[in-house]
């Protein structure tokens, strides 16, 4: 396990480790949705810090915490990935004697494996685990089917069944306090945020995208402005250690771990873009005028697509939409 008194080659081999998901993380953005083939998908860890851990698949990043109370889940990624994520979490766990999921938000890739990774703690400890969602995730999940929005219904006992209703909750778990911090009108309208304050590690969900412009489900209560204020309540949080290196560590909904440093950079360009079309809606201009006026094109290299489910002109008009309405 990874700590301040880790030895060099461990450091070596995590330093390795995390390069290698920061391609396997984008791949995983990028092809999350396109029919992906799951039996050639493996499940990979990355230790964070103290007994937190990052794993790696297809969909979300996922968070565990693992210790003497049990083990807590931060999101659950697709479900055909239940018993390869189950098998792992099983060689990290300390003890199996209480789970809990925390869901940061409503998408398939992030509560698909809710309802295996609960039966499967019903197995162990002969209950149902706490699921742990903000309101509208369960007011999501349960709503009626839309054509109109992308289909995000799982069984009844896969749905939050400990929902928090205002701004936060806290809970205490193998040691650790834990906030799980409700963040408005981002990513979507049932963002949370857990922050484990002891071990000094943030899991974000899908407000923070390191490799590619944030998607911002405007269907389901997003907006650009909402994924603003979440990155600077996230900076608020993290502290660097030196020189904008070391501090805080930052789980991100999808990508690489990350530290301050790099949630500075992303707001900063979410920000700069924000401007640009708002100035241009302020001076007339329709959708299309706006998309041909390029105003992402210097951060196109670095968190542009022109393939996949989530592309630079769809980040275009989810702006624009947002700015407009």
């Amino acid at each position: 396990m990874i700590g301040g008194t880790g030895q060099p080659m461990n450091l070596q081999r995590v330093a390795l480790a995390s390069v290698m998901l920061v391609f396997l993380g984008l791949l995983n953005f990028t092809n999350a949705q396109e029919n992906p083939n799951f039996d050639e998908v493996s499940i990979r860890v990355l230790p964070v810090r103290d007994n937190i851990y990052m794993l790696v698949g297809l969909g979300g990043n996922i968070t565990v915490q693992v210790g003497e109370n049990g083990v807590l889940v931060v999101d659950t990624q697709f479900a055909p990935l239940s018993e390869k994520i189950k098998a792992t979490i099983n060689d990290l766990a300390q003890s199996t004697s209480r789970y809990i999921i925390i869901n940061t938000h409503v998408h398939l890739d992030h509560v698909g494996g809710n309802e295996a990774l609960a039966q499967w703690a019903r197995e162990h400890t002969g209950t149902a685990p706490q699921i742990i969602a903000h309101e509208n995730v369960l007011v999501r999940v349960t709503a009626p089917p839309d054509e109109n929005i992308p289909e995000t219904q799982i069984s009844p006992t896969a749905w939050p069944n400990a929902p928090y209703l205002t701004g936060f909750k806290d809970l205490y778990f193998n040691g650790e306090p834990i906030e799980i911090l409700h963040q408005p009108e981002a990513h979507t309208d049932g963002d949370s945020m857990v922050f484990f304050r002891s071990s000094d590690v943030v899991s974000t969900g899908d407000i923070f995208t390191p490799g590619n412009y944030p998607v911002i489900d405007i269907a389901r209560g997003g907006s650009v402005q909402g994924i603003i204020n979440a990155l600077n309540r996230l900076l608020r949080i993290t502290v660097v250690e030196a020189f904008q290196e070391g501090g805080t560590k930052v789980i991100p909904g999808h990508g690489r771990l990350c530290e301050e440093a790099d949630v500075v950079e992303y707001r900063n360009m979410i920000t700069i873009i924000r401007d640009r079309v708002q100035n241009l809606i302020n001076r007339g201009m329709s959708l299309q005028e706006v998309k041909n006026t390029r105003p992402t094109l210097d951060y196109d290299t670095e968190y542009g697509s022109d393939t996949g489910f989530w592309t630079t002109d769809m980040f275009i008009e989810a702006v624009y939409r947002s700015l407009s309405e």
